[in-house]
């Protein structure tokens, strides 16, 4: 059987930007069973309210939602346990100081497959305010405006 290639999109957390600042970001392995694995395969997980903690020197991931696999049997895994993410000393160390500053979180941005592994990309956020996320919105309204004036200007209608 052919090794796959490339990456496949399983899950986003599209909200998580929306509501965190976003300071640094890693990839890590998942350590899964085989039923969370065929699961993910079919395209199904959330990770609205996921997010991560570092525990005696490991990084874990909770919350993050993927349903039991349909033909599964008893065999099948907790639709929302605790999993294991692959990182190494040196990045859970990072993370771990990082954190240790108030206000600060691990949150899951994606889950996906690549070549064939899953992976999950997490990121060191810290909350933004209502006023912060009022003040994305009117930002990115503004140069949304800004793009379609210039392409106006360009095709020669006047304002």
């Amino acid at each position: 059987m052919a090794k796959e290639q490339g990456q496949k999109m399983v899950a986003q957390n599209k909200k998580a930007r929306h509501d965190y600042h976003i300071e640094d970001t890693w990839e890590a392995g998942l350590v899964l069973m085989g039923t969370e694995v065929k699961s993910l395969r079919m395209g199904r997980a959330s990770l609205v309210d996921g997010f991560a903690e570092i525990d005696n020197g490991e990084a874990w991931l909770l919350g993050v939602h993927i349903p039991e696999y349909s033909q599964g049997t008893w065999t099948n895994h907790a639709a929302r346990r605790r999993r294991k993410m692959l990182l190494n000393r040196a990045e859970i160390d990072k993370i771990e100081r990082k954190i240790t500053d108030k206000g600060y979180t691990i949150i899951p941005l994606s889950l996906y497959f690549k070549d064939g592994r899953a992976k999950v990309e997490i990121a060191l956020a810290k909350g933004k305010k209502s006023y912060d996320k009022r003040h994305t919105l009117a930002e990115r309204t503004a140069n949304r405006e800004k793009v379609e004036a210039v392409q106006r200007r360009l095709k020669g209608h006047r304002d």
